[in-house]
């Protein structure tokens, strides 16, 4: 047994209010929490302790990999880099977002993905990562390669979670070809013909493989007990789809009517938090500010900011959209709920004690201090 530790004299934002007081962390774990100022410890000064945030969706550690086209970092140095950056951000727990399924953003090829994978299970296993790292399958269905690239890391140890894509034009998230057109007239220099080419080709490898592609997909995640989430859902179909395929988690839905649906069916709404912080969806989807006052929010992911999570909870807290302890869940408790880690998520006693010390003042970023994982200060 070791010494217990006392952070003192914090805000703790707990479930549903925030005391003044301490928490005290034994083996770990949350042994206590103390109301009121206390001598002796470590003294918090006020700043707020928050549960260690937990992100299911971060798109970043293929970036750390593949840094400038044409170059290929060395795959444990990304991880750490990839690592540093989530740690340091509040986040104590982190399904890393991985793609398989070839096509125009396809950055890393599935056997790219699968070291990546084996080497996050030995980083964490060699204790090098200061945040719990695990393996999100983002599966792009559409694509003519994506069940050989599900099945070479399908067993992968720390598979969590599975998210069903299609990017094709015409779909989900680029259903206005108008917007697509303009966006990848931008990123890859198309001329209209190509476009129209593109479009064409794309639109047929959707008609022929995404329905079978996310069914045979979908059998095998039930059959493992990992986590299945739908992505961009944007119609009822969508939804009826999604929910026939027995989909917890629906990604980013692009709009009022799919977001409804998907909570009326049971699923757990995710939206991005720099949709939060912007003030809306980049893409010129629903709002994620609409979707919670509308109720119907239960879930935010960094996906291509990680600091954006810490920063949209204070946000929300900070315009009146949500109470802080409300806000916090958002990154917290619901999400580890989500995909089985009922361990952490909250501050209570018998929890994990992943915490963050974070001083915050009005109209500014918060500024992370501390971040402790299972009691063991990481950043």
């Amino acid at each position: 047994m070791t010494e217990p530790a006392i952070l003192a004299n914090a805000r703790i934002v707990l479930a549903d209010e925030i005391v003044k007081g301490a928490v005290v962390i034994e083996d770990g774990l949350i042994a206590e929490i103390r109301p009121g100022r206390m001598d002796g410890g470590t003294d918090m000064g006020g700043d707020y302790v928050l549960p260690g945030l937990v992100e299911l969706h971060t798109d970043q550690i293929e970036g750390h990999h593949h840094p400038r086209s044409g170059v290929v970092w060395n795959e444990m140095a990304a991880i750490q880099a990839h690592d540093g950056q989530v740690a340091t951000s509040g986040i104590t727990t982190v399904l890393d977002a991985m793609r398989v399924g070839t096509d125009e953003n396809t950055r890393s090829s599935s056997e790219d993905v699968a070291a990546l994978a084996t080497t996050l299970d030995r980083a964490m296993n060699d204790g090098r990562l200061r945040a719990e790292h695990f393996l999100h399958l983002r599966c792009e269905v559409s694509a003519d390669d994506v069940l050989e690239g599900f099945r070479l890391i399908k067993d992968q140890p720390r598979l969590k979670l599975v998210s069903l894509m299609d990017h094709a034009p015409g779909q989900r998230q680029f259903h206005d070809l108008a917007a697509l057109k303009a966006y990848l007239t931008d990123k890859f220099r198309m001329s209209e013909a190509d476009f129209e080419a593109f479009a064409a080709a794309r639109i047929a490898q959707s008609e022929k493989n995404a329905a079978p592609h996310r069914r045979a997909i979908a059998e095998e995640c039930r059959g493992r007990g990992i986590a299945l989430a739908s992505h961009d859902d944007a119609t009822l179909a969508h939804v009826e789809e999604s929910n026939s395929l027995g989909t917890q988690i629906s990604e980013f839905p692009t709009s009022i009517a799919a977001a409804q649906a998907s909570r009326d069916a049971g699923m757990k709404v995710l939206m991005g938090a720099p949709n939060v912080v912007r003030g809306g969806s980049h893409s010129g989807n629903i709002s994620a500010h609409d979707l919670l006052r509308a109720g119907l929010l239960d879930i935010l992911s960094s996906d291509y900011v990680p600091f954006s999570l810490i920063q949209s909870v204070f946000a929300l807290a900070e315009t009146g959209d949500a109470s802080l302890p409300a806000a916090v869940r958002l990154a917290s408790a619901n999400p580890a709920a989500a995909v089985g880690l009922t361990d952490r998520g909250t501050i209570a006693e018998g929890r994990r004690a992943d915490l963050v010390r974070a001083a915050h003042k009005a109209e500014e970023p918060p500024v992370v201090r501390s971040v402790w994982r299972e009691g063991r200060r990481v950043a």
